[in-house]
Parts: structure tokens; C-alpha cells; sequence
């Protein structure tokens, strides 16, 4: 696929190493399957080589200056813009100057990304490039580019400094920026409006003051939720997974996998495990996976710190005959472990301060065994929540609460426990890793296609009323303009790749010659040469058994195949004399 991936953090070469983060491992999927570049800044000490092979895709890894880099990534991204957006802004510190650091790491980002400016797509993630999108536009990029927000998006009353209103003016220079959650839209929109005194249309499009169109849209971030099922089911011979339950009794085991970050709330989780243990001694071990994070940060030095204190405080008050009752461990561990980790416990814990979305908590309910469940005790902070709403929700900034809610998951009867994983497995089913990325590139797409329409017309010269009329009769005397549900976006009369090939050899015999849904092996075939049709660009000489057809992508995902690995929903409609 012809797409350009561009995120802060790029992934490693090797597909199975522990994953830190849920950007990585919602990102490697798309990459390995869809043959997609991923670029990103080099980070100090990286040993990766600058360009890379996962999967089908390319791993891209950009040199930047040192000093700029350090005061851009532990300044201003991570000590002032974290915090900020996670409506934690005690937290917030930075020193002057780190957001000119911030604006040039952008902009030679931006440099950079003009060796990829022919490639048809760019999605940029996170609160690392606010600005680049911007930057792009000022070098002339003039591709569709998305946006996708990892984290929260705060009120208007949440200050992120002085910089909100350039860094909120600058994200109107994406054709799609993404959210986690409708309340992270919400919020932003409410800036769009209290900042820059814009009126965004009800279906949160803006309209900048210098005319460019950005839709703000809520995408949902998933996981791959069958092959993460099959991790689990498969752990049970895991050497790994065994070494680090041992000594834990499962029947009263609670897990929790974190980054060391004190958006996680790890040392509310650590007071109400102690609170539990108060009540009801030996109740409860719980085996915390605490991931060292962003080291050179103070903040985040103290913090691991602070949790490593409270940990040993439960163990010295709750400890006996060489039992301890929270097992600290500070390495990645690979997805397969974790997966096996889950399944084992009968509480999963997120416990979250404010998360854009957590898919610990979707890991937790896709490791479960459907004949005997965990239970997931889930932030109502979290994004998470909004689907997942079967979980035990908590306020993770009430102790007591969290440690109820606790005793409730070990207590619950086995059907309330099958009945709650039944709904929340659902849910992830039903939006995979797979859809999320597919969905996003066709909105994209779609965005990218009605900034086009507004900006010059479909045919010159001829009424796009007459020109519907003539060009939509089909042989039944029907039109496909009668299609509304499938046929989103009209042609724009711009002429793809042609083809010149009678694709009879793919679709064999009993072919269907009407209007219809283009085969999973024509799809194959289409995408195996990167020639899947575009919303705004239709493939318009496609010949199958002599018949001349147009093909078009619609709205709307089809089931993810090899042949089809994003979902690609395509149409085929016969081309009629002088159509």
C-alpha cells in the first residue's frame, strides 16, 4: 500500500519483540500487512540500521540533532504536553525554549518526508506532531495527510500554555484528525471554537482561516483480538509464563501491565491492593508488569520511585513464609507471554488517572478462557470505558472504590463472569486492529476526496445534473446513482492507472455481468500491482470477459482476507457506450 506512516517511536525489526506502548502495537500490524513505510526520528543509543524490512512494510529512521531532539522529546512533548493533555497540569514543567525545540524537530521532520511526497497517503501519529502537518503543507506536500491523537484531548479550561492556539490552528492543516473518544472530539472542537472562533458544521468539519477543510472523526483504537485469543490459549506450555506465576496462587491473582507512568495510576492500584489485605488478609496477590519509562525525566524518576516504596511497604505488611503479596517486575515481556499472564488471573487491573484509550484492558478480555473468565476492573478514565462498559468501572482516584470493586471481581459467580466477557468480546470482535486502520485510511481518503470536490468541479463545461443522467444508465435501465448506501462518492471523471487487461483468467467462469462486488481474487490481483481504486480516483478501463467496467471503492469495510488486507470495499459497474 502506498502509505507513509509517521510516528515519534518506530518500531523494531523483530516482530516478536514486547511491544512498549499501545502505539506500537496497534501500528506494527498495519505496516507488516500493508507494505506501508514508517518514519520516525532516530532515538539516542538506537542500534537499528536507518531503513529496515517488517513484514511487507519498511522501518525509516531519521538523524536529528541531538540537543533538539532531547529538549523537543523529554521537554516539551513529555514534561509539558503529556501532562496537559491528560488534565494532569501539576505535573507540567518545561524550560524556555524547549518549544522552539518542539516547532524545528517538526519542521525537519517535514524536511525529511519530501523524499516520500509522491506516495498517495500520510498519517501522522500523536502529540509529537501537532505542527508537522503544517510543516508538510508549507514544503507543498499536497497529498491527503491524517492526523490520529493517541492520548486525550482536554476541556478548554485545561491549559496546555501559551502555544494552544498555534498548536490548535496548526492541526486544521490535516484533512482528518482522529480521537479515541467523542468526549476527546468535544473537547477539541470546544478550542477550535474558544481559540480560534470557529464555528465547526455539525458534522465536526472546520473550515480554517485559510480555507483549508479538516473533519474531525472518533476512531476507537483495537487490537488484533483473535490472534491475541490465540496467544492465550496457546501459553499454557510457555516456560516464561510459568517462571513468573510461580509462587502466585491464581485463584486470588490480579494483573496489571503498565508503562511506569504516572498517568497509570500504579500507586492508587498499590494503596488499594494494601486496603484489601487490610480487610481481608491473604486475599489477594497481584503481579504487576511495570515497564521503566522516559528515564531522565524527573517526574518520572520519582514516580518509580514512589511505587517501588509502596511495594515494598505491602510486601514488609502482608508478606509471609516467603510469599509476597505484589510481584514487581520491570521487564517488557512479548505479547504471547502477556496473553498467557492474563489468562491466569482473575482480575485484570487498569487504573488509569486519564488514558486516550488502553488496550491492556481489550488485551485482558481477549486472553480470557470463555468457560472461565477474569474479571476486568477498568478506569471510567479510560477510553476503554466507553465500550467496554461491562467492566467493573472505577474511579481511580478513590482508593475504597477501586479496592470494592476488587473484592467484587474475586467474589462473582461464574455466569456473571461469562455473561460480562461475552459482551465485552463481542465489542472487540466486531472492531479489530484491523478495521481501525482500514477505517481510518478510507475516511482519509474520503476527506481528502471532498476537499477535492469543493475545490474544483466534476466535469467542465456540462451539468454535473446531465452528466449524472447520461453516464448513470446502466442495462437494466437503473442507474448506479440509485445506489446510495454503496455508491458514496461519484467519479470525478480523473482517469486512474489503465488497466488494458481482460481480467477473465482471475474471475473464471459464472461471472455475474450486472453491477456487483468486486471478487476477493480480482481484489488480490489489484493489490498484489497497488492499484485498489481510489474515492476520487475510479478505475475506469477493467475489462472482464470482453465487458468494460468501472471500478469504484465505497463506503463501508469488507471482511479483512490475504487478498484483501485492509478491508477494501470495492464495486464493479458496467461502462455502457460513451460512459
Amino acid at each position: 500500500m502506498n502509505l507513509v506512516v509517521v510516528a515519534n517511536r518506530v518500531a523494531g525489526s523483530n516482530a516478536l519483540e514486547p511491544r512498549t506502548g499501545g502505539l506500537e502495537a496497534a501500528l506494527v500490524p498495519v505496516v507488516q500487512q500493508s507494505g506501508a513505510i514508517w518514519v520516525g526520528p532516530r532515538r539516542p543509543l538506537e542500534a537499528e540500521l536507518p531503513v529496515v524490512a517488517l513484514g511487507r512494510g519498511k522501518l525509516v529512521r531519521v538523524d536529528l540533532p541531538a540537543e533538539d531532539y532531547r529538549r523537543y522529546y523529554e521537554g516539551f512533548s513529555n514534561s509539558k504536553l503529556w501532562p496537559a493533555l491528560h488534565s494532569l497540569t501539576e505535573r507540567v514543567s518545561s524550560a524556555a525554549g524547549d518549544y522552539n525545540s518542539y516547532r524545528n524537530i517538526n519542521a525537519l521532520m517535514a524536511d525529511a518526508l519530501l523524499e516520500y511526497k509522491d506516495r498517495r497517503l500520510f498519517w501522522v501519529h500523536d502529540y509529537h506532531f501537532l505542527t508537522l502537518g503544517a510543516e508538510m503543507r508549507d514544503r507543498g506536500v499536497d497529498r491527503p495527510i491524517g492526523f490520529f491523537l493517541h492520548t486525550p484531548w482536554p476541556a478548554p479550561d485545561v491549559q496546555l500554555g501559551p502555544h494552544r492556539r498555534e498548536l490548535t490552528e496548526s492541526m486544521l492543516a490535516y484533512d482528518l484528525v482522529g480521537f479515541q473518544t467523542d468526549e476527546d472530539r468535544q473537547n477539541f472542537l470546544a478550542c477550535v471554537r474558544a481559540d480560534l472562533d470557529l464555528t465547526p458544521s455539525e458534522d465536526s468539519v472546520v473550515i480554517s482561516h485559510r480555507g483549508g477543510i479538516t473533519r474531525c472523526q472518533v476512531f476507537p483504537i483495537g487490537i488484533d483480538t483473535e490472534k491475541f485469543a490465540q496467544y492465550a490459549a496457546d501459553a499454557s506450555s510457555s516456560a516464561a509464563v510459568s517462571s513468573l506465576l510461580e509462587g502466585l496462587d491464581r485463584e486470588k491473582l490480579a494483573v496489571g501491565v503498565d508503562r511506569l507512568d504516572y498517568t497509570k495510576g500504579l500507586h492508587n492500584r498499590v494503596r488499594a491492593i494494601n486496603h484489601v489485605l487490610n480487610k481481608d488478609p491473604r486475599s489477594i496477590c497481584l503481579l504487576q508488569i511495570a515497564t521503566v519509562s522516559r528515564s531522565g525525566i524527573k517526574s518520572y524518576d520519582d514516580y518509580q520511585q514512589e511505587v517501588a516504596a509502596l511495594v515494598d511497604y505491602v510486601n514488609v505488611n502482608h508478606g509471609s513464609d516467603g510469599r509476597v503479596s505484589i510481584r514487581h517486575e520491570t521487564k517488557p515481556q512479548s505479547q504471547p507471554v502477556l496473553a498467557g499472564l492474563y489468562r491466569a488471573a482473575r482480575v485484570g487491573l487498569v487504573t488509569s488517572l486519564r488514558d486516550g484509550m488502553n488496550l491492556v484492558a481489550k488485551e485482558y478480555v481477549a486472553a480470557q478462557d470463555p468457560s472461565n473468565p477474569g474479571v476486568l476492573v477498568l478506569s471510567k478514565f479510560a477510553g476503554a470505558a466507553k465500550e467496554l462498559d461491562e467492566a467493573l468501572l472505577i474511579d481511580p482516584n478513590d482508593i475504597e472504590d477501586i479496592a470494592e470493586k476488587i473484592s467484587i471481581a474475586l467474589s462473582m459467580s461464574l455466569p456473571e463472569r461469562i455473561f460480562r466477557w461475552e459482551k465485552m468480546m463481542a465489542k472487540l470482535r466486531e472492531y479489530p486492529i484491523q478495521k481501525w486502520s482500514a477505517h481510518f485510511i478510507s475516511e482519509l481518503e474520503k476527506s481528502w476526496a471532498e476537499k477535492l470536490a469543493r475545490q474544483s468541479p466534476r466535469d467542465v463545461g456540462e451539468s454535473s445534473s446531465s452528466k449524472r443522467k447520461d453516464e448513470g444508465k446502466l442495462a437494466g435501465g437503473g442507474s448506479h446513482f440509485d445506489l446510495p448506501r454503496q455508491l458514496t462518492f461519484p467519479a470525478f471523471g480523473v482517469r486512474a492507472r489503465i488497466l488494458n487487461e481482460d481480467f477473465t483468467h482471475v474471475v473464471g467462469l459464472g461471472w455475474n455481468h450486472g453491477p456487483q462486488a468486486a471478487p476477493d481474487i480480482l481484489l488480490g490481483a489489484l493489490n498484489s500491482v497497488d492499484a485498489i481504486p481510489k474515492p476520487y480516483q475510479p478505475m475506469t478501463d477493467i475489462y472482464i470477459h470482453g465487458h468494460p467496467y468501472m471500478a469504484q471503492l465505497t463506503a463501508g469495510m469488507r471482511e479483512v482476507t490475504p487478498n484483501n488486507p485492509l478491508g477494501a470495499n470495492v464495486i464493479l459497474i458496467p461502462r455502457l457506450k460513451g460512459g
